[in-house]
Order: structure tokens, then sequence, then C-alpha cells
């Protein structure tokens, strides 16, 4: 069992990411890629030059945010980016219009396939 010594008190761990590069899941699935400058006892994030980044398919941008407030109850997950990678491999990096006009088209083929099998119900294909 850990000594009381070795358990770090709550809200050291954030302390160690200040003025990192983070990148930052959130709740509602989307990812977030910026430099943490603050948080406070509810994991309440304070981030600079914050950018959205966005993947479809195999291509990937980011729509800059600026100076973001993010709740600490909607971050599933954070981690320090390798600054050498910064580009995900595999992905082709297009530009913040061109992967707004892909999500478009993917949530509308989402919607038209989730129609689709909501008309297709009554057959028992399981």
């Amino acid at each position: 069992m850990a000594s009381l010594q070795e358990v770090p008190l709550p809200g050291t761990a954030l302390a160690e990411e200040l003025d990192q590069r983070l990148l930052i899941v959130l709740r509602d699935g989307r990812k977030v890629l910026g430099t943490l400058r603050s948080f406070d006892q509810f994991a309440n994030l304070v981030v600079e030059g914050a950018v959205e980044r966005i993947i479809v398919g195999e291509q990937f941008g980011d729509i800059p945010m600026g100076l973001q407030i993010i709740r600490g109850e909607n971050v599933v997950l954070l981690g320090r980016v390798d600054e050498a990678k910064d580009a995900p491999e595999g992905l082709t990096r297009v530009s913040a219009a061109e992967i707004k006009e892909a999500q478009k088209g993917e949530k509308e083929l989402n919607k038209l396939k989730s129609t689709i099998r909501a008309r297709m119900d009554f057959l028992d294909l399981d």
C-alpha cells in the first residue's frame, strides 16, 4: 500500500501539464488541441491557442478557437502532444473549409443511414 507521501495531492497532476500543449477529448467526442494555461479545483481548464481537430475519413483539419474555458465535467481525457508528430500518421491535412464540408457530408450520410435503418426496422435481420 502506498504511503501518504507517495500519493499526490488533488490537482497536482494537472499542475504538471501547465504550459504544455495538450490534446483534450471532450464528452461529446470533440478533440481540442491547445496550451493549458490554468485550471481550478473542478478541473475547469483555460486553454490558449485552442483549435478543434476534426477527423473525417483519412482527412483532418484544425478549426481555430482562440482562448477557451473548458468545464471539467466535459473532459474525458487529456494528454501531452508530441510536437514532433503534430500531424497524425496516415491522415492528410486539409483546410478548415474543406474539413467542415467533409464533416457536413458525413453527418448527412449518417442521418440517411439511420433513416434507412428505422424504415427497415420491421425486418428481423438478426
